[in-house]
């Protein structure tokens, strides 16, 4: 019987966090490889469960009256994971900014070391109360990290929209979209993207993905997709609006 472990290694204020487990089929796309939502999922089940261990769950959080909020993500596939794949996923938080919690992902083949996807992220961390944003120096239930790393894939910054974007589809929001925040999971708008796209560039390797979450979107509404497609820059500009709101901004590249 195989057995997969957790665990924290540590060096003073700075944690970083373990988690193997194997890819299965019903997590992988047509081409038997991991898909794009299942990735935002167990990367983010990943950062939660490191806060649930370091005595930060979800209950802690929301009796202090905080939520924290995934706000922008960068990963770089070096080769995505398939199915029956044994991995490693490792995360860890970095040097916050300002307003925003910095966080890193690397998974590994659990056998060979290699790696396989890298990532980083920022957070928000909200009142929710007001609803309004909190500075990061407010958050007191652990000291904030101190290191600071390079990260082989593309920052997680702003992505602007080019201004020719073209509708591609529509696509209501249902029931189970929806996590215990009351909103759309972020790993849902994976499933957007990969959905929108023309069969010719569902086909693609893609070596990155970027997203920017913009707006919260909740059961009932309706995202209306849109897409930009430059082969010369081999690059998908893909938007979600809610009328004229922006709900999320991402990018593909190949």
């Amino acid at each position: 019987m195989i057995e997969f472990k957790q665990w924290h290694e540590n060096e003073g204020v700075n944690y970083k966090f373990f988690s193997e487990c194997q890819i299965y089929f019903c997590q992988c796309d047509l081409h038997h490889k991991l898909s794009l939502f299942e990735l935002l999922r167990i990367v983010t089940d990943a950062a939660v469960e490191d806060f649930n261990q370091r005595c930060m769950s979800y209950d802690t959080l929301t009796d202090n009256g905080i939520g924290i909020l995934v706000s922008r993500q960068s990963f770089r596939f070096h080769k995505m994971p398939v199915g029956n794949q044994k991995v490693t996923i490792k995360t860890w938080e970095e040097k916050p900014l300002p307003l925003q919690f910095v966080r890193a992902y690397e998974i590994c083949d659990l056998e060979t070391g290699e790696k396989l996807v890298s990532g980083i992220s920022t957070w928000l961390l909200v009142d929710l109360n007001s609803r309004r944003l909190m500075r990061i120096k407010d958050f007191t239930l652990r000291e904030p990290p101190l290191w600071q790393n390079e990260h082989d894939c593309y920052p997680a910054d702003k992505i602007t929209a080019p201004e020719n974007m073209e509708l591609l589809t529509s696509r209501p929001i249902w029931f189970s979209d929806i996590d215990g925040n009351g909103h759309m999971n972020n790993a849902r708008y994976g499933a957007f993207v990969i959905d929108s796209l023309p069969e010719e560039y569902q086909k693609k390797e893609f070596t990155d993905f970027k997203i920017n979450y913009s707006k919260e979107a909740i059961q009932g509404q309706k995202i209306d997709l849109y897409g930009n497609f430059n082969d010369q820059e081999k690059k998908i500009t893909i938007i979600g609006k809610q009328k004229d709101e922006i709900c999320f901004e991402s990018e593909l590249y190949w």
